[in-house]
């Protein structure tokens, strides 16, 4: 045992409840390690507290216990899963109640509680290989508002690892806004955020600075945002080596950048639109899994595009197009309430767009009663489609939501 109090010095008793999670949003850390020591969670007793760290060299996770007690200082580092399932299996046949007011106490390698005492296998410490120190905030932003935002967002982010830059959500503070983008080539979603900037950092002094740029992956920001999810007030935003960091009251996460930024998307949304219309959305969403369901049923795919159809009178309908030409002539679609806000009313007008794609904008205006949808007429000459624009306002160039969505080309 002399070998094993030489390796785990940390020493501390927590309620089991705060303890997990902490150990959950850890475990972020260790998604990709490729070594054992990575896939370990490094225990850090000392004056100040309980810090749990992870590093896998695409996330690393720093997270305070402040429930816990430190009854000695030292180190130790533990294989995170086994650890986890030590602790389950700690408070095995309690209520959950009883469970997350259990006092675990960690005496080195031994993990013990009023029931059991067991050792653990730790690794030594320095096998471990630490994460680069965070750079300092730049700006606050609300942590609801960064998690509503990043869920309308990351949808529209590729998922094609041989296009690896478009597989990130590209995350942008300029002055007092941060700009969130996702984008698959066949998509665009961007969404505004109010920021506060941070007094202390230099770009505060500026009188024109430069915007900040990260480009995290989206998979792993769709992970970070469960943990977002649960959080209330504002979270730090950095941005430095290896990437960008989010901070709260009692964790520090940073997500290495991936190679490259996104091209400049800004000219493909219109400043000018011929017509502004709003229509129902649940309405709409129905009609979408009804298209849906009937291209499965007649043997389509996810590819399979649905119709949005104004006839002579402005009447629009949804329908799915499936089937022979002249199957597809007798199909009706589903109809559509709509209002003109601005413009022309379309009528006589066939586009054809990705079910998917469209409802993964209704998705993300969950919570209204109608989408604004902005339509610009098709040049004469011009071969390619103009994408249709969707926002969260009755204003084409409001960035609070935007969602552009390139049409299908169909024969």
């Amino acid at each position: 045992m002399s070998g094993i109090s030489e390796i785990a010095h940390a020493h501390f008793t927590a309620p089991y409840g705060p303890l997990l999670e902490a150990l959950t949003l850890a475990q972020y850390g260790t998604t990709t390690a490729l070594s054992p020591a990575q896939e370990c969670v490094l225990v850090e007793a000392d004056t100040e507290g309980l810090t749990l760290r992870t590093y896998d060299w695409e996330t690393a996770v720093s997270v305070e216990v402040p429930a816990a007690t430190v009854t000695r200082t030292g180190a130790s580092l533990l294989p995170l899963v086994q650890l986890k399932r030590a602790l389950a299996a700690m408070v095995a046949g309690e209520t959950k109640a009883a469970a997350a007011r259990t006092t675990i106490t960690l005496a080195g390698d031994l993990l013990i509680t009023d029931h059991l005492t067991v050792p653990l296998d730790p690794h030594p410490v320095g096998e471990y290989t630490p994460a680069p120190m965070p750079a300092p905030i730049a700006a606050t932003v609300d942590a609801a508002d960064l998690h509503r935002q990043l869920q309308r967002v990351i949808p529209a982010a590729c998922t094609d690892d041989t296009l690896p830059t478009l597989t990130g959500v590209q995350m942008v503070l300029t002055a007092q806004t941060l700009t969130l983008t996702g984008t698959d080539r066949y998509r665009v979603a961007v969404a505004d955020l109010p920021a506060t900037p941070h007094p202390d950092h230099p770009r505060t002094t500026s009188a024109d600075p430069d915007p900040l740029t990260a480009l995290p992956p989206a998979r792993v920001m769709t992970r970070l945002s469960k943990h977002l999810k649960t959080l209330t007030g504002p979270v730090g935003i950095a941005y430095g080596t290896p990437g960008l960091t989010l901070t709260t009251d009692t964790a520090t996460i940073t997500v290495r950048d991936l190679t490259g930024t996104l091209p400049d998307l800004t000219k493909m949304f219109p400043d000018t639109v011929h017509s502004t219309l709003t229509l129902d959305r649940a309405t709409t969403l129905r009609a979408i899994k009804k298209c849906k369901a009937m291209i499965t049923a007649k043997g389509g795919t996810w590819h399979t595009p649905v119709t949005l159809r104004w006839d002579d009178d402005g009447r629009l309908t949804l329908a799915p197009r499936i089937g022979r030409p002249d199957e597809i002539a007798r199909i009706k679609g589903v109809p559509i309430p709509t209002t003109t806000l601005a413009g022309t009313t379309p009528t006589t007008r066939d586009v054809h767009v990705t079910p998917r794609y469209l409802g993964d904008a209704l998705d993300a205006l969950a919570g209204a009663d109608t989408i604004t949808l902005h339509l610009r007429d098709q040049e004469e000459h011009r071969t390619a489609l103009r994408p249709l624009l969707l926002t969260s306002g009755p204003c084409p160039t409001s960035r609070e939501f935007a969602y552009l969505l390139m049409p299908v080309r169909v024969p």
